[in-house]
């Protein structure tokens, strides 16, 4: 588990952090309707290599690709292939970079097109709880309270919490302890302190909460084909308080209301 020592440390992650909210901002203009999710990788690596930085994601336990691209009832790991998006489609985008051994990870999911009011209502209560979770990041907090913050803002929809797959931390590497669960009893788990850096990344689907794994190995659905949304920040916690790293104005700024 990293510890940010100095403000140099701290810069290079939020370079990173920086180049993947503009993956994001570049992914999300190209995604339009008739567009592969291949091409999507294909913007996400230019955007990568534009800013100097390396991709968090390609070759990682052998991953093939730059981003993951998660349509509908994908909740995670989706490899960008020949799917063609539809009007009416939600998609997950999970990018990562790393800047001198630094790393920023994050995710958003938005519409292509008309999405109907129960995918609009799935992602507007996601997004909301990642922001629920990115407040508990507080010295003296315990990881038990991230989690417990953004299970708290599924529970009156009804959403299924993915408890599989879960948030961490980060710093030089993509994944360090400590784990951030999206449930969690309050004053509970690992104490946060200054400099820690994590990853809070609430994965809530329509229907249930369980998921599986297809053939490839990689590519997480619904165990009942529901559709699930994801939205994750890396989340610094410095003298003033969290920072996140990954944010962008346009696309993944705190919600309003």
């Amino acid at each position: 588990m990293i510890t940010i020592k100095n403000e140099s440390e701290f810069r290079k992650m939020a370079v990173a952090g920086a180049c993947v909210a503009a993956v994001h901002e570049a992914v999300v203009e190209a995604a339009q309707v008739g567009v592969t999710l291949r091409r999507l990788d294909e913007v996400a690596a230019s955007v990568i290599r534009s800013r100097g930085c390396k991709p968090s994601f390609l070759g990682y336990q052998g991953f093939p690709a730059h981003i993951c691209a998660s349509p509908n009832e994908v909740v995670v790991h989706g490899i960008p292939g020949k799917y063609r998006l539809r009007s009416g489609d939600i998609l997950s985008i999970d990018a990562g970079a790393i800047y001198e051994g630094y790393h920023g990870d994050a995710a958003l999911t938005f519409g292509i097109g008309d999405i109907d009011e129960d995918a609009a209502r799935l992602l507007d209560v996601t997004r909301r709880a990642l922001w629920a979770g990115i407040d508990q990041v507080r010295v003296g907090n315990r990881v038990g309270d991230l989690g417990h913050a953004v299970e708290q803002a599924a529970a009156p929809h009804g959403y299924g919490v993915v408890r599989d797959y879960v948030g961490h931390g980060i710093g030089r590497a993509m994944h360090e302890p400590p784990q951030i669960p999206n449930y969690g009893v309050p004053g509970r788990g690992l104490r946060l302190r200054r400099g820690m850096a994590v990853c809070i990344e609430p994965m809530f689907n329509l229907g249930t909460e369980e998921t599986r794994t297809m053939e490839d190995g990689w590519t997480v659905v619904t165990a009942d084909g529901m559709r699930s949304a994801h939205f994750e920040h890396t989340v610094a916690l410095t003298a003033d308080g969290p920072t996140v790293t990954t944010v962008s104005d346009l696309l993944t700024a705190r919600p309003v209301g």
